[in-house]
């Protein structure tokens, strides 16, 4: 596509989740766990599931975020408890995945920047990015490193899917005053 043509199509929009938008993250998940090799699942939650997840995380308080593309949910992220220990309570992390013929665009940059600020605004401080196939994940890690996130740690082989062992990167990136100060 040229740069003329990219220029005069609609701008992505960036929103919280509703509840008609759970067909459209269920199927773009399911594209991701049937073929992708970032999720670990391997059988696609239907819509009813993808609801009951949104449900709890959002009443939780953690955002849910989806972008928009003519009218059509084109990609999504989330923040979710990193543990469920208390002492992980100020540490969460993020998910995102961008409908497979949408990618390369600069979605998932609009999207997770958004997310980072939606989290900058609640009680967090570290945001971790578990990123499946890791070090194949070209441009999931690339994604990350643009928008603050460090490498570090790396699991070997902790997955099997697809017919091979796949590694996972464990990327980090601070939120507000990160540890730097106390929190509230």
């Amino acid at each position: 596509m040229s740069a003329v043509e990219e220029a005069s199509l609609p701008a992505i929009a960036i929103r919280d989740v509703q509840p008609a938008d759970t067909a459209f993250i269920a199927a773009i998940y399911a594209w991701h766990v049937q073929h992708g090799r970032a999720s670990f699942e391997e059988i696609p939650p239907d819509a009813d599931e993808m609801a009951q997840r949104i449900t709890h995380l959002t009443e939780k308080g953690y955002p849910w975020l989806v972008a928009e593309w003519q009218g059509i949910v084109v990609g999504y992220c989330y923040a979710s408890p990193y543990r469920s220990r208390p002492a992980y309570r100020y540490t969460i992390e993020e998910s995102i995945y961008i409908d497979a013929s949408m990618t390369g665009r600069g979605i998932g940059g609009e999207l997770l920047g958004a997310l980072i600020a939606r989290c900058e605004q609640g009680p967090w401080r570290q945001m971790i990015a578990v990123i499946g196939d890791g070090e194949n994940n070209v441009g999931s890690q690339r994604l990350h490193k643009q928008l603050g996130f460090d490498a570090v740690g790396h699991l070997r082989s902790v997955g099997f899917k697809l017919g091979q062992w796949r590694d996972t990167l464990i990327m980090q990136r601070p939120l507000n005053q990160g540890d730097w100060t106390l929190p509230s």
